[in-house]
């Protein structure tokens, strides 16, 4: 066995918490799938069964990376499938399912309420609907506009920003941003229609944990409202326990529920208040509809999670990592470690493969590149670190490394996926020749005009080049940010990144430079792809001599 890391550590210092994984997942998991095999002309009509996908020219990926919505996150459980298909075959009354299933969910997790939503993040939208119209529907149709509204503020400590507070924003709400606790206190007034926390890391521990915020919240009766989607689900749900008065799940993600249903526990008048801002009801929630097949499949997926034998899953999920360390461990130079983190968070085993790049001659970026572009393809972390590291660099112990999460993976895809890696690394390789000298200086300002699916956009690039590298900044529409790349013969790339909130875009210019232009595509992660034209700035010629004034003015 692979030599085993000892984790006995705090809940919150292990694990990656839903801010990393959000934070990680443009640069590990994306850049390697997004675009991936390009959909093949269909072959024919879409045959259900095995081939599925292959049959519309989709091929489908192993999910060694875990519960990441883009590729699917989790695989529904057999009572949940079963739920949904039974549930699809009659009629029902929405309104008194959902009381049903409240009142059941409430049985099984020990809250005092439980809703099923069209998502984690419907469900954010939900609750935060709900804080601010108070089960009021006059006040509910007006949303987002929040004017004659009473409850209009929503408080959020700056280290629980992330893309997902957007479902709060949608309702129109103005959020207010805390660092510590003397601002909290500060901020709530009587606008606070509630205060947002996404789990784990500073939410546990410190001067913004849950439960040094409910004691400021509670006296002053505003909701807090959890962020735990990546979770697995404690019964009593510990964040309640802390103080909180909603929590949302995922239901698609560690519960193994529908892909497009959230759980939500918590105070039962908050909760009906979010049912009614939901669909099937009129108002801001409409477009967030829940089936009565997602209600069903969810609520099997809670009663299945409080009998699944979930030591014996975590022994198999080792199992599976184990099959593939044996196997890569073959190959001279190679090594492994595995990971039990102890955190409720993304909670998996997972296996770090690290080698030296100047001995094999590929980099952890390269392997998982060949794993995701080539059958049977593969998603996994790639860099040092557990996969914290983008992988294109060595780190500083001079190794490279892919890591594997385990908990998605299903029986059959250890012997696959130890292959397939195997294969990869095993592969005898020259040494990288040296970059190609640069065709052309790009230093200067360019002129660059952004082609996007429907719109248009120009930028400005102001480069400096030393070589190979490239170095300067990006002018986007909204911000200016550093840029970094390469020249090799005529082929330029570069990268840069812009940050607002929680949010983040990447732009991988990939161009060839042709006289004074550089165009090519642009990858965006998860926005997909654009396209763009760099032109070099011209100057007008100068226009004489600049005289410098000896003192003011004597007229305008």
């Amino acid at each position: 066995m692979s030599e085993k890391l000892s984790e006995e550590v705090k809940v919150e210092e292990k694990g990656a918490t839903r801010r990393e994984l959000l934070q990680l997942g443009n640069v590990l998991a994306l850049p390697v799938l997004l675009g991936g095999l390009e959909a093949q002309a269909a072959p024919g009509p879409l045959k259900p069964g095995p081939g599925i996908y292959q049959s519309i020219g989709v091929e489908p990926v192993i999910n060694c990376r875990g519960t990441f919505t883009i590729i699917g996150a989790s695989i529904e459980l057999p009572e949940v499938r079963a739920a949904m298909d039974a549930a699809a075959q009659y009629y029902v009354q929405l309104d008194e399912l959902a009381d049903a299933v409240g009142r059941r969910l409430a049985e099984l997790t020990g809250a005092e309420w439980g809703m099923v939503s069209a998502g984690c993040a419907a469900g954010l939208k939900h609750v935060t609907a709900a804080c601010v119209a108070g089960g009021n529907p006059e006040k509910l149709l007006r949303i987002p506009d929040m004017a004659g509204l009473d409850k209009t503020e929503v408080i959020i400590p700056r280290t629980s920003r992330t893309v997902s507070d957007h479902a709060i924003r949608n309702i129109g709400v103005k959020i207010i941003m805390v660092d510590t606790a003397e601002e909290l206190e500060n901020a709530i007034s009587p606008r606070t229609a509630m205060i947002y926390l996404t789990a784990g890391g500073p939410s546990v521990s410190g001067p913004l944990a849950l439960e040094a915020v409910a004691r400021i919240a509670k006296p002053q009766n505003i909701p807090i409202l959890v962020d735990a989607a990546a979770e697995v689900l404690t019964i009593p749900s510990v964040h309640l326990v802390r103080g909180a008065t909603v929590v949302a799940y995922s239901g698609g993600k560690a519960i193994c529920g529908p892909q497009c249903a959230g759980l939500l526990l918590g105070r039962k008048d908050l909760l009906m208040s979010a049912w009614q801002a939901s669909s099937p009801h009129h108002g801001p929630g409409r477009d967030n509809k829940v089936g009565r097949e997602e209600t069903l499949g969810m609520l099997a997926a809670v009663e299945a999670w409080v009998k699944r034998d979930h030591e014996g899953e975590w022994k198999k999920w080792l199992s599976y990592l184990d099959t593939i360390a044996k196997r890569v461990s073959a190959i001279e130079g190679v090594k492994t470690a595995v990971r039990e983190p102890t955190g409720l968070s993304n909670r998996s085993p997972s296996l770090t493969i690290t080698w030296d790049p100047a001995k094999l001659h590929i980099t952890g970026e390269e392997v998982a590149e060949d794993l995701a572009r080539n059958k049977p393809r593969i998603a996994l972390g790639a860099g040092g670190g557990f996969g914290r590291r983008g992988g294109g660099e060595p780190d500083a112990a001079g190794t490279t490394a892919i890591s594997i999460t385990a908990w998605m993976m299903r029986p059959g895809d250890d012997k696959i996926v130890g292959d397939r890696i195997y294969g990869v690394l095993s592969q005898k390789r020259n040494p990288k020749p040296a970059a190609p000298a640069p065709a052309a200086n790009l230093s200067g300002r360019w002129d660059v005009n952004v082609e996007f699916f429907s719109s248009q956009s120009q930028h400005t690039l102001f480069l400096e080049q030393e070589g190979n590298r490239i170095q300067g900044s990006h002018k986007g529409d909204f911000s200016v940010r550093d840029v970094f790349g390469t020249i090799e013969g005529d082929q330029v790339k570069l990268r840069s990144t812009t940050t607002e909130r929680g949010d983040s875009v990447s732009f991988i210019f990939a161009g060839a430079v042709s006289g004074d232009t550089i165009s090519g595509p642009i990858y965006l992660g998860e926005y997909l792809n654009a396209k763009f034209t760099a032109k070099r700035h011209g100057y007008p010629p100068a226009r004489g001599s600049i005289l410098v004034p000896g003192g003011p003015p004597l007229a305008n």
